[in-house]
């Protein structure tokens, strides 16, 4: 398989790993709190983002092959991945239309390296939306790739660019992102995203 085989599903999975990943929740805040603080920035990044490349191809290994050997199951996964994503849209559009969360960049340091990369990985792991976004929905939807690792690494290589941007970028959106109105523009953004992406796994598009 030639180079432009490889590259359609590294895309697919770059632009739905980024979308998922874009949706605001306690760990991006952690992350982006640090940043914009200047605290174990690197660490921080490489964790949420070793995190999920272990999650992601757990998911392109494993429950990928399983529903690829089961065409039902496929067809239960996209239609299945597409409700989450209509869901997780939906849920972004409430929260803007809410008006949106404010960051709080003087909150409480976590002190020690070892109490942050810990906070971070109770973030990750111990949050069941990871495993529905990674292992699951990323898994899933991998298996209407050809080659799926190409599906996961583009996921892959979409964690680390939005964990690398989101944890050293931080310091130049801090005027940004203490604004809750720029939280409701970027909510729009993801639901639309999520929805567009919802669509095109159930008509084809």
């Amino acid at each position: 398989m030639g180079d432009a085989g490889i590259i359609g599903p590294a895309v697919a999975g770059f632009a739905l790993g980024f979308s998922l990943i874009m949706a605001i929740g306690a760990q991006n805040a952690f992350v982006l709190r640090q940043g914009l603080r200047g605290e174990y920035v690197l660490p921080l990044v490489l964790t949420c983002a070793l995190s999920d490349a272990i999650l992601i191809t757990l998911g392109v290994a494993g429950f990928g092959v399983l529903i690829a050997s089961n065409p039902w199951a496929l067809e239960l996964v996209r239609y299945a991945g597409a409700a989450f994503l209509f869901v997780y849209g939906a849920m972004n559009f409430r929260a803007a239309m809410t008006g949106g969360e404010a960051l709080d960049e003087k909150g409480r340091t976590v002190g020690s390296l070892g109490a942050a990369v810990t906070t971070c990985l109770l973030l990750t792991w111990a949050n069941p939306h990871v495993y529905l976004d990674t292992v699951v929905l990323l898994g899933g939807i991998s298996a209407q790739y050809t080659p799926a690792w190409a599906f996961g690494l583009g996921a892959v290589v979409a964690s680390f660019t939005f964990f690398f941007m989101l944890g050293f970028g931080a310091r130049l959106l801090r005027p940004l992102f203490t604004n809750p109105r720029a939280w409701q523009v970027l909510d729009v953004l993801v639901g639309l995203t999520m929805w567009a992406i919802a669509a095109k796994l159930v008509f084809g598009m």
